[in-house]
C-alpha cells in the first residue's frame, strides 16, 4: 500500500474550525511538522479539505 508524507506549510489561525481540528486529527501541530500516512479514502478526503494548508508527496 501507498504511503502519503503530508506536510504543514501554513498556520490554521484564521481558518474555519473544521478544518483546524482535521489539521489537528492527521496529526499536525506546526508549520513544518510531516506525518506518513497510509493511502486511504478518508485520508485523502482530511487532505482535499485542508489542501491550502498542506503539501502531498508519495512515498514507498
Amino acid at each position: 500500500m501507498a504511503r502519503l508524507k503530508v506536510t504543514q506549510t501554513r498556520s490554521t489561525i484564521g481558518g474555519k474550525q473544521n478544518q483546524r481540528d482535521t489539521v489537528r486529527s492527521l496529526g499536525l501541530k506546526r508549520i513544518g511538522d510531516v506525518v506518513v500516512k497510509d493511502d486511504r479514502p478518508e485520508i485523502r478526503g482530511m487532505i482535499t479539505t485542508v489542501a491550502h494548508l498542506v503539501t502531498l508527496e508519495e512515498v514507498d
